[in-house]
């Protein structure tokens, strides 16, 4: 699975005006799901995110965790994470997961999260998404497990 995290102090995702998902203090997670993952590979990506000491402590330091700080966690789907543009102009997005895959995987991601951590939103897979978020830091962290 591919991943951006992004610490941010507030992120919403928004479809058609209507907010779908929000959290305060936090971490935005966005998600691409490849051919070769499965729960297996979403539960390892999840527990990884929620263990990353990316968080300040008392001395500045990242050293806590979104567990540590009890901090939000909104998922949001994005095959666009899968771009090859080594080939010309126009990326190519076949590195992504079939889309019933990659609805699996993200809805097994969700349900996942959820039994882990108190705090957890979401965007709408496949929708056309509005990603408001103020970047904490910036702290930007591209992921890849699989």
């Amino acid at each position: 699975m591919i991943a951006v995290l992004q610490r941010v102090r507030e992120a919403r995702v928004e479809v058609a005006g209507e907010v779908v998902g929000a959290i305060g203090p936090g971490l935005l997670m966005l998600v691409c799901a490849e051919p070769s993952d499965s729960e297996a590979t979403a539960e390892k990506l999840v527990a990884k995110v929620l263990k990353l000491r990316v968080f300040s402590d008392e001395a500045g330091k990242m050293n806590r965790s979104l567990q540590d700080i009890a901090g939000g966690l909104l998922i949001v789907s994005q095959f666009t994470l899968a771009a090859d543009t080594s080939g010309g102009n126009r990326p190519s997005f076949t590195g992504a997961a079939p889309s019933e895959q990659g609805r699996r995987l993200y809805e097994h991601t969700l349900a996942f999260a959820r039994r882990q951590h108190a705090d957890v939103a979401c965007g709408r897979f496949g929708a056309d998404m509005q990603v408001h978020l103020i970047n904490d830091g910036p702290v930007t962290i591209p992921m890849r497990l699989g």
